[in-house]
């Protein structure tokens, strides 16, 4: 996980980068973010063109085309590692108004109520703004 920002109230925002990670993030939260990680990264790498001659060398760009491509799946942390929100942004955490962005708590919950500032933090980070009516899926 690669650390994006600090929150209020001893927590912080981290990526998840790897189908590894989001399994945990599934098992720590009670959540399908593993799925829907798998199936954005799988339709990005379907997307990934080498430019590179040489076999060995063709995956080379592939992660950094991902990171760029699929959407940011980002999961809130108290100082013990425990697990309090997850959310999914836009591609590179920018602007997109087609993009339905998803912020649940553990097990689908509404994180708002006890995490909003952080996922105000979060927003602000992005340049985003993560309202609870467009953010909070259920």
């Amino acid at each position: 996980m690669q650390f994006v920002c600090d929150a209020p109230g001893q927590t912080s925002w981290f990526r998840i980068e790897s189908e590894g990670e989001a399994t945990l993030e599934s098992r720590i939260m009670g959540h399908a973010v593993e799925k829907h990680f798998r199936q954005a990264w799988d339709a990005a790498t379907a997307t990934y063109r080498s430019t590179a001659s040489h076999f060995i060398e063709q995956n080379i760009g592939l992660k950094a085309h991902v990171q760029r491509t699929m959407p940011v799946f980002l999961t809130l942390r108290d100082a013990e590692g425990n697990g309090l929100a997850t959310a999914m942004l836009p591609p590179g955490g920018r602007n997109d108004p087609s993009f339905k962005i998803i912020i649940v708590g553990p097990e689908n919950r509404d994180p708002y109520p006890d995490h909003g500032e952080a996922i105000r933090k979060l927003g602000e980070h992005f340049g985003l703004t993560l309202d609870r009516s467009r953010c909070y899926p259920y």
